[in-house]
């Protein structure tokens, strides 16, 4: 991994961890269980894609790394919400993730369900109420709307009810690609808008650049996802390998084999390289996470 990319995720891991932490109500707070459960969700690690994104985005647009911490906690907290809903047995009936029992294991579905609720809710009281968030009220009500389209029917709820209704189906491509792209594509190209609606006057050029990187990316991140099923292990997936198989999920090795989908990965990768031409080298780690993206190994 390059050393740009790498301060990148340390700097958005490290970061993202300490402001969830500030959000996140203290274990001991009334009700205890429920406040354990949410910071059981959301303080599991992984791969923090989407808040590495948002700080990403902003450093490439030369913001400092303190006015993206309320943007990256509130994607984060987003995302966590989905895992915790989508492990369900009502969804994907999953028993691990991250490498340890699902939250609806550790705790009981009753508990998992109203820990997706409270991250979610708390996600936007963040973009709410974070005073660090570099913006006037209009475009903090931007992040909202942004942050509610992407996460909701029309994002990343909406592609889990495709998905779900794709069980056992033989989609074809396009219709694959409409059910990623809302959701899987979606929370990661709010991830990046995010990043943009904390600068101001930033070229529309460049914002629609930033914008198709981000869509591209978030295709190729789910089309590897879709690989790493086949060619993963358990133990650095943190979740069953093969899984996407025997629930009968449509994927893109299923439909166009693992050789056409490795190669179309990389053609979104190279699409999103290109997306990046008028930014300069602080853009360098956004650069190299595409690259990275499409080689990872988990």
């Amino acid at each position: 991994m390059d050393d740009a990319l790498a301060g990148l995720m340390q700097l958005g891991r490290e970061r993202v961890e300490q402001v969830l932490e500030r959000w996140l109500p203290d274990a001991g707070t009334s009700p205890p269980r429920l406040h354990e459960a949410m910071r059981y969700a959301a303080l599991a690690g992984g791969k923090r894609v989407r808040p590495i994104l948002v700080y990403g985005t902003g450093l490439a647009l030369g913001l400092p790394a303190t006015g993206l911490d309320g943007p990256a906690c509130a994607v984060e907290l987003i995302h966590a919400y989905s895992l915790v809903h989508d492990d369900l047995p009502a969804m994907d009936d999953d028993d691990l993730r991250r490498g340890r029992p699902t939250c609806h294991r550790a705790y009981d579905e009753a508990t998992a369900l109203l820990v997706g609720d409270s991250l979610q809710t708390l996600a936007f009281y963040v973009l709410a109420h974070d005073d660090t968030i570099p913006c006037d009220a209009t475009a903090r009500l931007r992040m909202v709307e942004t942050l509610a389209l992407a996460s909701g029917s029309r994002g990343m709820a909406g592609g889990q009810a495709i998905d779900l209704a794709g069980v056992g189906q033989r989609l074809d491509l396009a219709q694959l690609e409409n059910m990623h792209i809302h959701k899987t594509g979606a929370l990661i190209r709010a991830s990046v808008r995010l990043g943009v609606l904390c600068a101001d006057g930033i070229d529309d050029a460049v914002a629609d650049g930033l914008d198709h990187y981000a869509k591209c990316i978030g295709l190729a991140f789910q089309i590897r996802d879709d690989i790493l099923d086949i060619e993963g292990e358990t133990a650095t997936l943190g979740k069953p390998r093969g899984s996407d198989a025997a629930q009968e999920k449509p994927t893109y090795p299923a439909l166009l084999g693992l050789a056409e989908s490795k190669r179309l990965a990389a053609e979104l990768c190279a699409d999103a390289l290109a997306s990046l031409d008028r930014l300069d080298e602080r853009a360098a780690p956004l650069r190299q996470l595409a690259t990275y993206i499409v080689a990872r190994s988990y």
